[in-house]
């Protein structure tokens, strides 16, 4: 009595799932579904098709870290705001055809921080706006080196939507101060008022980790210094971003474990409502002292 040898005849084998006209003996171990090695990962059971592969990445919940964000793998957001400011300062600067006097610039006029045209013309979009302009060529340089330095380790701990929260109020609280503490004809204008808020995020992150201060209370002292001996510095607005950015940075770090993200939501929709209303309020002083559209 004889016995072939060798494998069977590739007909006498089931197609691939994906691929009718290979035959296989290999199956996914997950669904037992007959696959080609073209379609098999390796999984930590055995092999599986691509389709149980997705299937399980979907259905394993990611980890979270201390403050209820899924670790970023990598920054998108601050690379995202570098290129924004700088492709507005080209603008600026074709537009004024200068890179020193780019604030001579039509753009520059209509968006910078001004609090009588935020209050008394009702252009409301100034406080956001202004934080996106910047006076000459080291004037964004300098901001978007330290937003590069901040934001790349805030953003992959916070995760993109914190970090997006914590950067806009922090720029925001920077401008309703100028609009609260400054001139009503002063302008400011510059990303300084985010960063400063970047900063309190550190600080707080810090005294919350237990972590040692020094370093980021020194870079503190160094930027208060610059702010207080370099004219034309908008006190106010760093400071403002400074302090909004902490209380936000607080709001997330200190929030309790069950519900996390309610609390941190609700404390920082809390944040942005009285920002809100603390502008309503100036603006409506503004216009009672100045006359509206004046």
């Amino acid at each position: 009595m004889t016995a072939p040898y060798g494998p069977p005849p590739t007909d006498a084998l089931p197609a691939c799932y994906r691929h009718p006209g290979r035959h296989t003996g290999l199956r996914c171990t997950r669904c037992d579904r007959p696959t080609c090695p073209e379609c098999l990962r390796d999984a930590a059971v055995g092999q599986q098709c691509v389709e149980c592969v997705h299937e399980g990445r979907r259905s394993v919940r990611q980890p979270v870290n201390r403050v209820g964000g899924r670790m970023a793998e990598r920054p998108v957001l601050v690379y995202l705001l570098i290129a924004v400011n700088v492709v507005i300062f080209g603008i600026t600067v074709v537009q004024a055809g200068s890179v020193a006097g780019n604030s001579n610039s039509p753009l520059f006029d209509a968006w910078v921080t001004w609090p009588r045209a935020a209050a008394v013309n009702g252009e409301w979009w100034r406080l956001v706006t202004g934080g996106f302009l910047h006076y000459g060529l080291i004037h964004i340089a300098v901001n978007m080196l330290s937003l590069w330095m901040l934001g790349r380790d805030l953003e992959r701990i916070l995760g993109r939507v914190r970090f997006a929260a914590v950067y806009f109020l922090s720029l925001i609280g920077g401008s309703v101060a100028v609009m609260l503490f400054s001139s009503p004809d002063t302008g400011a204008a510059g990303a300084s008022t985010a960063l400063y808020g970047l900063m309190g995020c550190y600080l707080v992150a810090i005294l919350r980790l237990k972590l040692d201060p020094r370093p980021i209370l020194i870079t503190l002292a160094v930027n208060v210094f610059i702010t207080f001996t370099l004219p034309g510095i908008s006190i106010t607005g760093h400071f403002g971003g400074l302090v909004v950015g902490a209380i936000a940075m607080a709001a997330i770090v200190y929030a309790p474990a069950r519900n996390r993200q309610w609390w941190q939501g609700g404390v920082l929709t809390a944040v942005l409502l009285v920002l809100v209303l603390m502008y309503a309020t100036r603006a409506a002083q503004l216009v009672s002292a100045l006359g509206p559209g004046t």
